[in-house]
């Protein structure tokens, strides 16, 4: 009865989330995509017919707009820097997260400094201060930089703090017992604990980017995703709004598309071990 049981646990385990197929839910994200041009359709339909229907174009028109700023490279290029600003930050933040997500759970002293300025730091929302950061750092490429990092900071710094903080007790004395030098510990101990977490929290950072790219270009830029949005509402050009929101709604999903593929070929390694454990103990 129990080696029926561990083997069933292990075979679960070998077939968890990170054994199955990338492509195992794309029907729902299909028919999520159907139900959302359905309602999109129906919308357009309601409003057809009164003063109001310059507010909502049809899927047609967005279309069409699509192709025309895609065909002349004014959608590549947007893109491209909605793109080159989110990955510069999201490197910038993901960094200083660690660094300082490693400093505050090794250093209690650190620790207290720090989280009080952090956790009002986000408290203050980042459209408030995008126009200050502009003002310190330019209205060109750094200050988008910069508010893409404050926001994409604080998962990863908690996550990665949760991850080294969950480490088992014992397994610290372990190496403490076999003298192991401190770049071991880091190397085989508390990099492999923590990756689970960080890869959590760089998931969710990933697609956040977008957000502080979009809320810097708000308020001070001549290109970018949220350039075209803000042309589109000053020239109630509807189409290209919805162009520039559906481009970065792509992106962002690609995004968390492929952070979810790297987390999943970079945990394999824990299901392998968790299946091998469990195979033993069932032998």
């Amino acid at each position: 009865m129990g080696k029926a049981t561990l083997k069933s646990r292990s075979t679960r385990t070998s077939n968890g989330s990170y054994g199955q197929s990338p492509f195992r839910h794309l029907p729902f994200y299909l028919l999520s995509m159907g139900l959302a041009l359905l309602v999109w359709h129906t919308g357009v339909q309601w409003i057809a017919d009164t003063p109001r229907r310059f507010l909502l174009p049809t899927p047609g028109e967005v279309l069409a707009r699509f192709v025309r700023l895609a065909t002349n490279g004014a959608l590549v290029h947007h893109a491209s820097v909605t793109l080159l600003e989110m990955g510069l930050g999201l490197l910038v933040g993901t960094t200083l997260a660690v660094l300082l997500g490693y400093g505050v759970a090794h250093s209690k002293l650190l620790a207290y400094l720090l989280e009080p300025v952090i956790v009002t730091s986000q408290a203050v929302p980042i459209v408030a201060l995008a126009p200050l950061l502009t003002v310190w750092f330019g209205p060109k490429l750094a200050s988008k930089v910069v508010v893409c990092a404050l926001i994409v900071f604080f998962p990863i710094l908690v996550n990665v703090v949760a991850g080294l903080k969950g480490i088992d007790p014992r397994l610290r004395d372990l190496f403490r017992m076999l003298e192991a030098p401190r770049y071991k510990v880091l190397l085989h101990l508390e990099i492999p604990a923590a990756m689970p977490s960080f890869l959590a929290g760089l998931r969710v950072s990933g697609t956040l980017a977008g957000m502080g790219a979009v809320v810097g270009e708000f308020v001070a830029s001549t290109q970018g995703l949220g350039y075209l949005v803000k042309q589109g509402q000053n020239l109630y050009d509807m189409p290209m709004m919805f162009v520039a929101i559906i481009t970065l709604m792509a992106i962002a999903l690609t995004v968390y598309g492929l952070l979810t593929l790297v987390e999943r070929h970079a945990l394999r390694w824990n299901v392998q071990d968790t299946t091998a454990a469990c195979d033993e103990e069932s032998a």
